[in-house]
């Protein structure tokens, strides 16, 4: 399969690597269609973007005619020979902002439809970063257009995939309450393959050991600390100053603050009742993880995290985001 290049930061391009399981769950899923619209969900900068880029080529290679839009940065790729496709996703992109992302999101289920219409027969739809860009009030309506894509199409297919990936917990809430989706769990990238990708960044770094107990294998942290000289406290203050962490701990009461300073530790112990509440605002921050599936692959798109780690702030059932976002909270608490 040809590997993408992607940028990791302005200066460094870098090939895409490993997913190795999240790619076979691709092929799984092109082998016997996608029941319901397949929503992935997992840490921001986990690299769910450069999984479905390079989803749109293993799909293309297996014979899809495959529409992919990234909705918030406005971007596209159309691997179809229907050049209408790529035309109106041009011009869709090309429209102010604000226009630009409810066109894109809405072209991807017309076009599909117009593809099957034109009896292509293996139809992929991937996705990306499109409920903040439509809002959460229109993120169920949208999910149920994409399964009417997938239960009513226009032509019978031999296959469709759809996926769209997001990072925003409250969204998959939302999404959670109806049967329009299944909800599929993404991790960090696991040890050896995020190590291919630190081997690829030139010049002096610290040792791998030390960037894997830091990241714990999110790509975009990794990018972050490259692009501040590998200066753990600089990426610490812009999330810090990004979350608002200090007005978000200045709204928390005593009983509170107790638990979010416990579940800096062990993230598992805001599953009691009285740490709900706490737990919720945490998700909506996209600080933490909460529900981590079982550790079975059926229920994971890729590599699982493992059951308990620490080090990495990972619980059984709730995770920090990255082991950088619990110490930024650390910090904050701190400073409080």
């Amino acid at each position: 399969m040809e590997r993408i290049k992607l940028h990791l930061a302005p200066d460094i391009e870098v090939q895409f690597t490993d997913r190795e399981l999240a790619l076979r769950k691709i092929e799984e899923w092109a082998g016997k269609s996608t029941r319901h619209p397949q929503v992935v969900f997992g840490p921001e900068g986990c690299g769910k973007t450069a999984w479905l880029r390079q989803s749109a080529v293993l799909l293309k290679e297996l014979g899809f005619h495959v529409i992919y839009v990234d909705v918030l940065h406005r971007h596209f790729q159309a691997h179809t020979d229907v050049k209408e496709v790529a035309r109106r996703l041009a011009e869709a992109a090309a429209e102010a902002v604000g226009r630009a992302e409810i066109k894109l999101a809405t072209l991807a289920i017309d076009l599909a439809k117009l593809l099957i219409a034109r009896r292509r027969r293996k139809i992929a739809v991937l996705v990306d970063d499109v409920f903040q860009a439509i809002g959460l009030d229109k993120a169920a309506i949208y999910v149920k257009g994409l399964l009417g894509l997938i239960e009513y199409p226009p032509q019978s297919v031999d296959a469709i995939v759809v996926v769209v990936a997001t990072s925003e917990g409250v969204t998959r809430r939302e999404i959670g309450r109806h049967r329009w989706a299944d909800l599929t769990p993404i991790w960090n990238m696991p040890k050896e393959g995020f190590k291919q990708l630190y081997e690829q960044i030139p010049g002096e770094k610290p040792p791998f050991e030390d960037v894997w107990r830091i990241t714990g294998g999110n790509p975009e942290v990794l990018a972050s600390l490259y692009k501040a000289d590998w200066d753990v406290e600089r990426v610490i203050k812009v999330i810090i100053k990004s979350k608002k962490l200090g007005e978000f701990i200045a709204s928390l009461d005593e009983v509170e603050k107790k638990l979010l300073d416990r579940a800096v530790e062990d993230p598992d112990s805001l599953i009691v009742r009285e740490g709900i509440p706490l737990l919720e605002k945490l998700v909506n921050l996209n600080l933490v993880v909460d529900e981590l599936y079982p550790r079975d692959p059926w229920f994971w798109a890729g590599e699982m995290p493992p059951e308990k780690d620490p080090e990495l702030g990972i619980g059984k059932d709730v995770a920090w985001q990255t082991p950088l976002h619990r110490e930024a909270v650390k910090k904050a608490l701190r400073h409080a």
